[in-house]
């Protein structure tokens, strides 16, 4: 598509390119594509369901993870559909308001899940410092505020990024190289300020991931400092590991991502292609291993996924 000059129309369609420079490779990209999202899509359709549906498990902590897997469904939904139309029958057009929508869900599902992080590091500190009162304190009234209040967060701090990219006129380019939209990438294209659009987006940053980032290493240092005071090995040994699977899911969220941060800050020499990949690897991975994690670290899980496969039936 023909790129217009500053005085001409903004556009209202953009094509995306899906990995720059490797156009000729797509279909073979789609397989890890494809797997990581059915992956997904099951592990984490499964244990909702088994967490809504077996009693023993409406804990505030299989909760939380059950909020966590429905968010990992929005996220992967939000990215591998338009990412497979791109690679199969090279269908990247898509419009502004499609745009905008897209770059909304997949920024308010992430600060969403980061939100469900931080506050399953607050319940295992509380399940661990405050055994007692584990129940008391973390009601299913109290879960439902939470969960209320971290949705509204994730939402209320994304909106105003539509009016922001609204406001711009895109004649710069309608080419967008990547495999989804997202507000940096969409706000480049424009020929207006976009001053407003980066230290928004700076700002949103600063206050949900980098935020849930420090109270969460405070809360694993009150956590450490109350599981080197227990008398018992085996306690100390039970503590940690119910913190294991919370750990491994953390790494795998923050890390990718701090890493693909690093890479287009740093890593200017890195071609376009790579920048892309990493984006894509950031946002793909932890929804496709988390159920994996939690069911292979979590007793109460493996137990229930293996009791509904293979038990028999001992109905009449």
């Amino acid at each position: 598509m023909t790129t217009l000059n500053h005085t001409a129309l903004s556009h209202t369609v953009f094509r995306l390119l899906g990995i720059p420079g490797l156009e000729n490779q797509h279909v073979w990209i789609s397989i890890p594509f494809v797997i990581s999202y059915v992956i997904a899509l099951l592990g984490n359709s499964l244990l909702v369901f088994i967490i809504l549906t077996r009693r023993s498990l409406h804990e505030p902590m299989y909760l939380f993870l059950c909020m966590l897997s429905l968010a990992d469904i929005v996220l992967s939904t939000c990215i591998v559909p338009q990412a497979l139309a791109i690679f199969w029958f090279n269908a990247g057009e898509i419009s502004l308001d499609c745009c905008i929508t897209q770059v909304f869900f997949i920024s308010s599902t992430f600060i969403f899940e980061s939100g469900i992080l931080l506050v399953m590091a607050f319940d295992r500190y509380i399940a661990i410092c405050y055994p007692l009162r584990y129940m008391t304190i973390l009601t299913h009234a109290l879960i439902g505020k939470i969960g209320v209040s971290i949705f509204l967060r994730s939402n209320g701090t994304i909106f105003p990024i539509i009016f922001l990219l609204k406001r711009l006129n895109f004649c710069r380019s309608n080419i967008l190289s990547n495999t989804a939209c997202k507000h940096i990438v969409l706000a480049h294209v424009s020929c207006d300020d976009i001053r407003v659009n980066i230290w928004y987006g700076f700002f949103v940053l600063m206050s949900t991931l980098v935020l849930d980032v420090i109270l969460i290493f405070v809360s694993y240092v009150l956590i450490l400092r109350a599981v080197f005071h227990m008398p018992s090995q085996d306690a100390r040994h039970k503590a940690l590991n119910t913190c294991g699977s919370h750990v491994c899911v953390i790494i795998l969220f923050y890390g990718p991502g701090i890493f693909s941060v690093l890479t287009q800050r740093f890593g200017r020499h890195i071609p376009p292609h790579i920048h892309v990949l990493l984006a894509n690897v950031y946002i793909l991975i932890p929804p496709m291993l988390n159920p994996i994690i939690y069911g292979i670290k979590t007793k109460q899980i493996r137990d229930q996924v293996v009791h509904m496969f293979f038990a028999k039936d001992t109905r009449p």
